[in-house]
């Protein structure tokens, strides 16, 4: 049956739900997206810049209004006054309000003019003498236009027809009788709002021009304060943001360097940074990564010492099968052939014994760390053992005795391998141990600890020989052991079964004060 290639990312991605929807980030740096997450809300509102022209709309749609009473409340003042007191009016009005009044008689004729009467009340600016502020504003407000897709505004321009048909708002004034409103742009790009209404019934109409500079100024001073707001706080949030990209990334970036160096093994001694002043969870990374990476050049230094003494203690044995091997095809005397057959069978058992103790040495930890704890009790456990080892008179006749004291001496582990560890310290007292020697097991249970106390009448352990003897291969035995009877594998078997339950094994003299070794295994309390 062909394999699914896609099984193995849904299967990533069942086993991480946001490795989908966050695929498409991958790509980008911590950097990027610090930036990305801080920097994107600002700038959303700066487009708010570009929606102020709904402010600008709604300022306008006031002064429509506004332009709209004023035109027809000045028409109704004109209705019924004289020319000259329609004059006077008109110039009155105009300086007060800084509009441009026009009347036009029944027949459309301009025969009054509030620019022309007296002093203006406002002229255009020039845009030739706008300073630079102004023409960044005037381009700024053209732009948002475009952006927003506003409608085009006819500029203001005085028609060459002075007559009231010159002027289209005038024109459907006179024609509906009604007031009428037109936008246009000033030459400096500020609003110019018309207004033309009836005057009375008479026949005549109103002009009035005003020039809404305020609007623009307003809609400018507000996209001013709050293009300011936001640029503010855009350079904050960015430098805020870069300074925190620094201390997630460049770390990480040290740690990944140094693991890249840490796999290609091109420096023994690379040093994974460890952060010690750091607190939070880069740190703690650091920390674990470094620690992570000192145990696994323990391991690969175990490893290696493990092959080279693997190599060491075969080659012996398999050089004296060789001899033994060549040696019979020469030899013609029926008893030495029985020796060096005997010599033969010795060494493949002691090299049968020693490939057993090296396969179960290398997977202990791996099988530990796949088996799940159980609660044993140590006192059951040394009982069965001890009755075991007698019927199969494995004790060579030293006599083995159980103590025990304190509570109940339940601990988590493997059963199996907690006796092996058991088997083999019995094993070793047994070895040192003369001939009708007594060996003692105490199990001593606190609160906090199991200690299994196994005691032995042998010569005793020196000091400085305490540690050599977890060491593998260690080659110590009593004079009158059998040549390869042990594979000196045991205890350094023992010690780490001891540290994959979070236990220890160690040495001592005897409490006593008589000849003789302790090997101390302490495991935690259930």
């Amino acid at each position: 049956m062909a394999e699914d290639p896609s099984a193995g990312t849904r299967a990533g991605r069942l086993a991480n739900p946001l490795a989908g929807k966050l695929g498409h980030l991958r790509g980008f740096s911590i950097t990027s997206r610090i930036l990305a997450v801080n920097i994107l809300p600002l700038l959303l509102l700066g487009g708010g810049v570009f929606y102020l022209d709904s402010y600008r709309t709604q300022l306008l749609n006031e002064r429509y209004k506004l332009a709209r009473i004023e035109a027809q409340i000045t028409a109704e003042a004109l209705a019924g006054a004289t020319r000259e007191r329609q004059e006077a009016l008109m110039i009155q009005i105009g300086k007060e309000q800084r509009m441009r009044l026009r009347m036009y008689d029944a027949e459309g004729n301009l025969w009054a003019d509030s620019f022309e009467l007296d002093t203006p009340a406002f002229t255009f600016d020039d845009p030739e003498r706008n300073d630079w502020g102004e023409e960044v504003a005037t381009w700024l407000d053209r732009a948002v236009d475009w952006v927003v897709g506003a409608d085009p505004i006819p500029d203001y321009v005085e028609p060459a027809d002075t007559s009231a048909d010159g002027w289209p708002e005038l024109r459907r004034a006179r024609e509906e009788g009604l007031s009428q409103i037109q936008l246009r742009d000033a030459p400096d790009g500020t609003p110019v709002i018309n207004a033309a209404a009836p005057v009375g019934l008479i026949g005549a109409t109103l002009l009035t021009t005003r020039n809404a500079q305020d609007i623009t100024f307003e809609v400018r001073e507000a996209r001013s304060t709050l293009l300011s707001a936001v640029l503010l706080a855009l350079l904050i949030s960015t430098l805020l943001s870069l300074y925190m990209a620094r201390t997630i990334a460049v770390p990480l970036r040290s740690l990944a360097g140094a693991a890249i160096r840490v796999r290609q093994g091109r420096e023994r001694d690379v040093e994974v940074p460890r952060l010690p002043d750091r607190r939070d969870e880069i740190g703690l990374l650091a920390r674990a990564v470094s620690d992570m990476t000192e145990t696994l050049r323990q391991r690969i230094d175990a490893v290696e010492h493990f092959a080279a003494d693997v190599a060491h203690e075969i080659k012996n044995p398999l050089a004296s099968l060789r001899s033994a091997v060549e040696s019979l095809q020469k030899v013609k005397d029926d008893d030495l052939r029985a020796q060096l057959t005997e010599v033969a069978a010795h060494d493949v058992r002691r090299i049968d014994r020693l490939v057993s103790e090296i396969s179960e040495a290398s997977r202990i930890d791996a099988e530990i760390s796949r088996a799940t704890f159980v609660s044993v009790d140590i006192n059951e456990l040394v009982e069965n053992l001890i009755e075991r080892r007698e019927a199969r008179g494995e004790n060579s006749g030293r006599a083995v005795s159980h103590t025990r004291s304190g509570g109940s001496a339940l601990v988590l582990g493997v059963p199996l391998r907690l006796e092996r560890v058991l088997e083999n310290l019995l094993d070793n007292a047994v070895s040192f141990s003369p001939g009708g020697g007594e060996i003692e097991v105490h199990v001593d249970a606190t609160a906090e600890d199991v200690t299994i106390t196994v005691c032995d009448q042998g010569p005793g352990i020196p000091m400085a020989a305490r540690e050599k003897v977890f060491s593998r291969f260690h080659s110590s035995r009593p004079p009158d052991e059998a040549f390869g009877s042990h594979s000196g594998l045991g205890l350094a078997i023992g010690r780490t079964i001891a540290e994959a339950h979070e236990g220890s094994l160690a040495v001592d003299d005897r409490p006593d004060g008589e000849v003789g070794a302790c090997l101390i295994l302490t495991l935690p309390a259930a």
